[in-house]
């Protein structure tokens, strides 16, 4: 799904879109009407185009510091000392020490299957193809 085309109306990388294109002559003379009525409104109130744009670059400077801010800081709490010192020893592998069991039988593909009796292992052996 690396390769695929998508409609420039997809695309994220804040393109503005083409021309605009009307179904007829009557539609576009209403969009036109609509923009200069917009156009006087904004005018009327005395909206600024570009206020957002103004607004940022009237803004400060951010300035940055990667210190810690003030109140922000925490007591160092060192770890609880149990009195064990070195490695950690690795677990034990689990081993039947019974004797019920016989042994293991393979019953299909790599499935291993406890024999606990003769019967069940010639079961076992005959259930093969």
């Amino acid at each position: 799904m690396t390769m695929h085309l998508h409609h420039p109306s997809l695309s994220l990388s804040g393109k503005k879109k083409g021309k605009v294109k009307f179904r007829n002559a009557e539609e576009a003379r209403k969009a036109r009407e609509l923009d200069a009525s917009w156009k006087e409104l904004k005018s009327k109130w005395q909206v600024e185009e570009d206020k957002k744009k103004s607004r940022a670059l009237k803004a400060p400077t951010l300035v940055y510091s990667l210190s810690t801010p003030v109140g922000r800081t925490t007591q160092r709490i060192n770890s609880l000392d149990t009195g064990h010192v070195g490695a950690v020893t690795t677990k034990q592998i689990p081993q039947y020490t019974g004797t019920k069991m016989l042994g293991v039988a393979t019953l299909h593909k790599s499935n291993a299957v406890p024999v606990f009796s003769q019967e069940e292992a010639t079961d076992i052996s005959k259930m093969r193809r």
